[in-house]
């Protein structure tokens, strides 16, 4: 047994990044959405550094870059160059900050506000794409399906909290064959606060009335592990997922794993 396991009664996973490499699907659905906007495509690599806060916060930093590349001065729709362009207005909904000159930079948390019924229209787009079928290029991370077997062989509580969705989380869950694995869980909408927040791990706790110090939270971002450490559990991390480029290690986890096989 790992030492990270060492007094453990209950353990709390995250799912994308952590478990699942989801991108691949969540960038299909990304990107039909903006299809639909008649703006230009993400791409999977800068929907990689985007996920993490829930599907909202993902479609909004997608039209936050997307906006961009479509009317950035001096820039086709699709971001590319076009001469004697000075300037372009900002696409209706959108107030887009000064001085952007070069297509395809902008941050996707830079300045700059998305018009809420562009974003409820984009995100409503988003989640009928993606409700499709949310697991169809989805994978388990290698060393996933491993921990987990052996987690619920020795009798401990695993729990799945993440920002996903409730909706999308039965179905992965079914796909992958992991729909037994799990005692509860908690998609970002189960409650009125997700992670970073440490309210969805409190919840847990009491859900299986186990002291906080006995839990352990894995993930493999920054929201993860603030959210254990405000909680009260240890927190461990894998440095593979999605964490905005960041190193996962910054974050100060209790421990960091290659792979999850590691624990068992």
């Amino acid at each position: 047994m790992h030492r990270m396991l060492e007094g453990i009664a209950l353990v709390a996973f995250d799912l994308d990044g952590t478990l699942i490499d989801s991108v691949p699907d969540l960038a299909i659905a990304v990107d039909a959405a903006l299809g639909e906007l008649g703006l230009p495509a993400a791409g999977e690599a800068r929907v990689r550094d985007w996920v993490g806060n829930g599907s909202r916060v993902l479609m909004e930093r997608a039209l936050r870059f997307a906006t961009y590349a479509s009317e950035a001065p001096g820039t086709d729709r699709r971001g590319g160059p076009m001469p004697g362009m000075a300037s372009v207005a900002p696409r209706e909904g959108f107030t887009a900050p000064p001085r952007r000159s070069v297509a395809g930079t902008a941050s996707p948390t830079a300045a700059g506000e998305v018009d809420e019924a562009l974003l409820e229209r984009a995100h409503a787009a988003f989640l009928a794409h993606y409700g499709r079928d949310p697991g169809a290029h989805t994978r388990l991370y290698p060393g996933a399906r491993e921990c987990l077997d052996a987690l619920r062989e020795r009798g401990l509580p695993l729990a799945l909290v993440t920002n996903k969705p409730h909706a999308f989380i039965a179905p992965l869950l079914e796909g992958l064959g992991l729909a037994g694995h799990f005692a509860l869980c908690l998609g970002g909408d189960s409650l009125p606060e997700k992670k970073p927040h440490p309210a969805p791990l409190l919840h847990v706790a009491a859900h299986f009335g186990v002291a906080p110090q006995a839990c352990l939270m894995v993930g493999d971002s920054r929201h993860d592990i603030a959210a254990g450490r405000a909680a009260g559990f240890r927190t461990l991390a894998v440095p593979y997922g999605y964490n905005h480029g960041e190193p996962v290690r910054e974050s100060g986890p209790d421990g960091v794993v290659e792979s999850l096989a590691e624990l068992v």
